[in-house]
């Protein structure tokens, strides 16, 4: 079932250009030449129930633009978006109480009080029951392990802390739809460990996830489903497995090598290796069956062992953006 639809979403930004200069700065008073934007160019996409869903592209892509839309904090220039029936722009105080954000570089708590004053506070805001309050707090605080810094001001706790803290003020009132922006951003691994698996736990109750992110292992651990924008437009939305075999069905070679090889070997991309005593190689097996590859490498290489791996996450979406 659709959450979320999205039809032929445009935004376009006017903006003015001038040269640098005395001159250009005195003649932009009077003239200035327009520049229109397209950040977001015709994108159509589905969100279904309990999915969690990556947004990705690179700088200036237009994803932080589709999410600000799909928030309600930006109107679109066209398009149509229904999230549970709302229009995020035109129906944002009833929208508001659906949805949740987590921001990895803005936060929503208060710098000078502890976060559990901070909950309060969105306890209020959002008219949160009392017993739906202390029930949600325990289970989100007993998820994140947090009983112990809640009291501390946000000021002393660490990005970790803060960031768990974060997601249980964007939590506390059971949003069906979560927005996460950098979620795990400066995080250390064990932190960020912990984040993951509390959205598995969330999603697993039927919370629906959207995250941008430039941290391909989050959209690795976490994602159903992969949605690429660049340059305002939507160039692949398909699942993550579609999206490792969108180049074909490469794989990364790596031979630890009895004595150095400095030739090479056809039908294969040579990679940056460690060492002389490794060789690195991109195969792709549409055009050379496995067990061909190493028999033919067999006759022209001396080597120990031999690692077979897929293509990593940022070389798959490095070379779509391309």
């Amino acid at each position: 079932m659709a959450l979320i639809e999205v039809e032929h979403l445009t935004k376009i930004y006017k903006t003015y250009k001038r040269d640098s200069g005395f001159k250009s700065a005195v003649k932009s008073f009077f003239k200035r030449d327009t520049v229109m934007i397209h950040a977001v160019d015709d994108v159509s996409f589905q969100i279904n129930e309990g999915e969690i869903c990556g947004i990705l592209g690179p700088n200036g892509a237009g994803k932080s633009t589709t999410i600000k839309m799909l928030c309600g904090a930006l109107y679109p220039t066209s398009g149509k978006i229904d999230v549970m029936g709302f229009t995020p722009s035109k129906d944002r105080k009833k929208y508001v109480y659906q949805i949740g954000a987590v921001f990895g570089q803005k936060s929503q708590l208060i710098w000078d009080i502890p976060p559990e004053d901070s909950f309060r506070m969105n306890k209020a805001i959002y008219n949160i029951s009392d017993k739906d309050y202390k029930e949600r707090l325990d289970t989100l605080a007993g998820l994140l392990d947090v009983y112990q810094i809640m009291h501390k001001p946000t000021r002393v706790l660490s990005l970790g802390e803060r960031m768990k803290c974060e997601f249980i003020m964007a939590m506390l009132h059971g949003p069906k739809i979560v927005f996460l922006d950098e979620p795990t951003i400066g995080l250390d691994v064990i932190a960020k460990a912990k984040i993951r698996e509390f959205i598995k736990q969330l999603n697993h109750t039927g919370t629906t996830f959207i995250l941008t992110t430039h941290d391909l292992e989050d959209v690795e651990q976490l994602a159903h489903r992969a949605i690429i924008i660049n340059h305002g437009k939507k160039v692949f939305d398909q699942s993550l497995s579609k999206l490792k075999t969108a180049l074909g069905e490469k794989k990364n070679v790596v031979l630890s090598l009895s004595k150095p090889f400095d030739g090479e070997i056809p039908g294969t991309k040579r990679l940056p290796s460690s060492s002389e005593m490794e060789l690195a190689l991109e195969v792709d097996l549409s055009r050379t069956q496995m067990d061909q590859f190493v028999s033919q490498i067999s006759k022209t290489v001396s080597f120990k062992d031999i690692s077979i791996k897929e293509l990593p996450m940022e070389q798959i979406i490095t070379k779509l953006y391309e």
